[in-house]
């Protein structure tokens, strides 16, 4: 027995046109999938399989809370996740993948293994930027990265710079370079 048999939807042997099927994804199963991204959570999946004339159409629903890294100070931090997620398999001669939503599974299997896909959902439901709320990093670690900062203000935890922060202050000027009135001279005759 695979290690993910457990989240194999059998298409072929569904009773009814509608079947819903349900999963808890705790650290076992994202020790499983040993990826990078999420290496801990506790969430509830709650999948519904509805068969039509073109083949058969999931919706995810994943709710829950997962472990990540806080991209300030490193620290895990606790992050919401809540996904509804659409996915259409059709029955073919071979496995592939048709687009961001279109899967089609081999006909003599009939059945679709959905481990990877949750955990893909559940990975791009992530946000670009994840920090902890105000106040709650690690302040040994923002301590450190306030020494290595340009500012010279003081500043808490909440003030250190961020990627669409200016690496100077509004009371400094950037080098002038003559290139852009160069390129000015361009658009001004125009």
């Amino acid at each position: 027995m695979g290690k993910f048999d457990a989240y194999s939807i059998p298409l072929k042997a569904l009773t009814t046109d509608c079947q819903t099927f349900e999963y808890h994804l705790n650290n076992d199963y994202f020790t499983k999938i040993d990826s990078p991204e999420v290496r801990k959570g506790d969430l509830h999946a709650h999948i519904s399989v509805k068969k039509n004339s073109a083949g058969y159409e999931l919706i995810f629903e994943i709710n829950g809370n997962i472990i990540i890294s806080c991209d300030r100070c490193l620290d895990d931090m606790e992050q919401s996740v809540t996904i509804r997620e659409r996915l259409f398999v059709k029955l073919g001669k071979t496995f592939s993948e048709e687009g961001t939503d279109i899967v089609i599974v081999p006909e003599d299997e009939g059945e679709i293994n959905i481990a990877w896909f949750l955990y893909e959902f559940i990975v791009l439901s992530i946000p670009i930027k994840h920090v902890h709320l105000p106040g709650k990093c690690n302040k040994a670690m923002t301590s450190q990265l306030r020494k290595h900062t340009a500012k010279t203000t003081e500043e808490s935890d909440d003030d250190l710079p961020t990627e669409e922060s200016n690496s100077f202050s509004e009371s400094e000027e950037p080098e002038h370079d003559a290139r852009w009135d160069k390129l000015k001279d361009i658009i001004d005759n125009d």
